[in-house]
């Protein structure tokens, strides 16, 4: 754990003097290949025929740095019969201190057996999609038995959790007013087993989802923030109200962490104020991996700085193609998407300094 802090604060350090920093956090897109159609997400249109084979993920690991957070990802990264070796690789290779793992929840009998028989070591944390209730839930991820399998999954999952060292939540994506009440449904519902929901402002478009090649759609403005659907601004008070609430229950570093989230979209949807800004650590200490071994610059501007299938990792992370993408996201005027702010909160140390408004 000392060694662990010292890195983190040399890596604090060298970032915000603006030298060159290994990255810390990592973002891997196992696949694209999903079986959910969701209304917000082209991830399902996209091929997802050139994934990485395990032999190239071990190759690629080899290489890579310790980290203390790895996010797997999709798509629907269960959709990958070889994703127990994938995250057995994170922990032998990579030893984070978290193994996070986003899922849609389809999958109940490969969900269930994952987290009985991987490596208890590190503590995984499951983030589960749900949008609502059946109606609006199925309605959203384009599937007629979403509701059913996703919920199966969280009854197979909820009484498992103390003995297998694992963590699971419900993450919402709110696309519309609709989604706000079902905000408060789906609380509700969760309560009896014990499973926190949270939720997340659903954006207008991402370079990682879309079908496009090379696309930059990042923020041209500090505090701009285009949301997927319409929601009135009665509805968005209710919304951070009542989740304002719901977070006084999280345990400390979860209600931190949430607060802060919120803060920032709040102030960018209601008062049109980019505060908290931190400065981006994408190609710092946040890395991102695409499916065919591909580094984008981060999750709103698609552009390469190089492949890890074709390329060594200290070729890429040192090379002269991902300098002027650094220039570009030191330039850039900032985002709020929740899986690119925690780590630029932390790298940048926003987090630290605003620790006493969010206790």
């Amino acid at each position: 754990m000392i060694s662990r802090l010292y890195h983190y604060l040399s890596t604090v350090k060298k970032f915000r003097n603006h030298q060159t920093v290994l990255p810390r956090f990592l973002t891997y897109i196992t696949t694209f290949r999903c079986n959910a159609r969701c209304i917000m997400c082209d991830s399902w249109k996209k091929t997802g025929s050139d994934d990485l084979t395990l032999a190239e993920i071990e190759n690629i690991f080899r290489q890579l740095p310790k980290f203390d957070f790895v996010r797997l990802s999709g798509g629907e990264p269960f959709l990958r019969r070889d994703l127990p070796e994938i995250a057995g690789l994170v922990q032998s290779r990579l030893k984070p201190m978290i193994l996070h793992i986003t899922s849609n929840g389809l999958f109940t009998d490969r969900i269930v057996e994952f987290v009985e028989k991987r490596d208890k070591k590190i503590p995984l944390y499951l983030l589960i999609s749900m949008d609502g209730l059946e109606t609006e839930h199925n309605r959203i991820r384009g599937l007629t038995e979403a509701f059913a399998k996703t919920t199966g999954t969280l009854r197979a999952l909820a009484p498992l959790r103390k003995k297998l060292n694992f963590h699971i939540d419900v993450n919402q994506t709110i696309i519309d007013d609709e989604g706000v009440e079902q905000y408060q449904l789906l609380h509700d519902y969760l309560k009896p087993l014990g499973i926190k929901n949270q939720f997340v402002i659903g954006y207008d478009t991402s370079a990682t989802y879309t079908t496009g090649t090379e696309v930059n759609v990042a923020p041209e403005s500090a505090g701009e923030y285009s949301s997927y659907g319409s929601l009135s601004t009665p509805a968005l008070q209710k919304l951070f109200s009542i989740g304002r609430k719901h977070i006084q229950s999280y345990p400390l570093a979860d209600r931190i962490a949430k607060k802060y989230y919120l803060t920032g979209i709040e102030n960018r949807l209601l008062h049109g104020k980019a505060d908290p800004n931190p400065r981006c650590s994408a190609l710092h200490g946040h890395m991102r991996i695409m499916p065919d071994g591909t580094i984008p610059t981060c999750q709103f501007n698609s552009a390469s700085v190089g492949n890890l299938r074709q390329q060594g990792f200290a070729a890429i992370w040192n090379g002269e193609k991902i300098a002027p993408m650094r220039q570009w996201v030191e330039s850039c005027p900032g985002c709020w998407a929740e899986c690119e702010i925690l780590p630029n909160a932390l790298y940048s140390a926003d987090l630290l300094k605003r620790i006493h408004k969010l206790l």
